[in-house]
């Protein structure tokens, strides 16, 4: 029946069939939900014995298949012939739409549904959609609560072990990926190799607004956002309201005080980590963008391409209200502020507004008396 491809047995559910009758029967029991066999360790249960005995190494340690090239262990002799093809470089399957080659059938039907948009595996909790049945997995157990893996470094909670490996990197500051190109290390594959297409410049996912390249299909859609205007996370403190569910976290940090990233050369606090980062060149005096006019340096390439404007004279951000034009984004919504009178940083101690939080921590030294600048004559 291989060779025929004959598959007799069908799924009255989901119409997938199976060559023997015990096959379409194991397949049943995922849509009843069925998984009689379970784990003492953790309670975890399985729809296969054979899966069971396979998880339960995760308990052991067992891992019996060893790579003769790294000497890294498996649990299973096909993952040890997977992970050979990292090695080899052998990638037999490839994507017809973009010519991306993958090692493995299953990679590639995964990696298609980009190109379809097909998401077949739904959230019962908030409908969500999910293009593999592990991100279901997953993401359902954010609605459950359940994180049972602990750090013991800083307690911090995990659904999954794999995020708590992922997680304890951090601390160890193990990062086994490196690129070849810059020798810059990642504690995940998938960060390199990301990475990497900044070196080679490769950008396959376009808008077909404004014809923007990306390297990741999530920073597209993140992107597309911009010309639709859709905003869908919204600050219950000021109502602004952002693309990502980042933007707002980081935002909230405004109003809650908070600055988890503090610079050990000098003890002040970011809300953010990448302005820590950018804070910390200021002590090593690094500063490796420089401006071809006037060779003035800086820390970071957009800070460069903001401060060439100056120079070309490119101002893209116009005010509808007064034609007023500005190099920054940033610059023209603080500006269109004065139009509505929007004033969202108000004083605690005598009710008086401002438009920007800089403004507001200024005006606060009124009260506190505060004069950090002294006259050296």
């Amino acid at each position: 029946m291989i060779h025929r491809g004959h598959k007799p047995f069908i799924c009255t559910e989901c119409n997938k069939s199976f060559i023997q009758h015990s096959d379409l029967k194991r397949h049943q029991m995922i849509h009843k939900g069925q998984k009689p066999f379970t784990c003492t360790e953790c309670n975890k249960s399985f729809t296969q014995l054979s899966e069971l005995k396979r998880h339960q190494m995760i308990h052991t340690g067992h891992k019996p298949f060893t790579c003769s090239e790294c000497n890294k262990n498996f649990t299973q002799l096909s993952e040890l012939k997977r992970h050979q093809m990292i090695h080899t470089g052998h990638k037999p399957f490839t994507c017809t739409e973009c010519n991306k080659n993958f090692s493995q059938i299953s990679d590639l039907k995964r990696h298609q549904i980009i190109h379809t948009g097909h998401k077949p595996f739904m959230c019962n909790e908030c409908n969500k959609r999910f293009t593999r049945h592990s991100h279901l997995k997953s993401h359902e157990q954010t609605h459950r609560a359940v994180k049972q893996f602990t750090c013991t470094e800083c307690n911090k909670y995990f659904s999954q072990i794999s995020h708590l490996k992922r997680h304890q990197m951090i601390h160890t500051g193990h990062q086994p990926f490196t690129c070849t190109e810059c020798n810059k290390s990642f504690t995940q594959s998938s960060d390199l190799k990301r990475h990497q297409m900044i070196h080679t410049g490769h950008k396959p996912f376009t808008c077909s607004e404004c014809n923007k390249s990306f390297t990741q299909l999530t920073n597209l859609k993140f992107h597309q956002r911009i010309h639709t205007g859709h905003k869908p996370f919204e600050c219950i403190e000021c109502n602004k309201s952002f693309t990502q569910l980042i933007g707002l976290k980081c935002h909230q940090r405004i109003h809650t005080g908070e600055r988890p990233f503090t610079c050990r050369e000098c003890k002040k606090s970011f809300t953010q980590l990448s302005h820590l980062k950018r804070h910390q060149m200021i002590h090593r005096g690094h500063k490796p963008f420089t401006c071809s006019e006037c060779n003035k340096s800086f820390t970071q390439l957009i800070g460069l391409k903001f401060h060439q404007r100056i120079h070309t004279g490119e101002r893209l951000y116009t005010c509808r209200e007064c034609n007023k034009s500005f190099t920054q984004l940033s610059h023209l919504k603080r500006h269109q502020m004065i139009h509505r009178g929007h004033k969202p940083f108000i004083c605690t101690e005598c009710n008086k507004s401002f438009i920007q939080h800089s403004d507001l921590k200024r005006h606060q030294m009124i009260h506190t008396g505060h004069k950090p600048f002294t006259c050296t004559v």
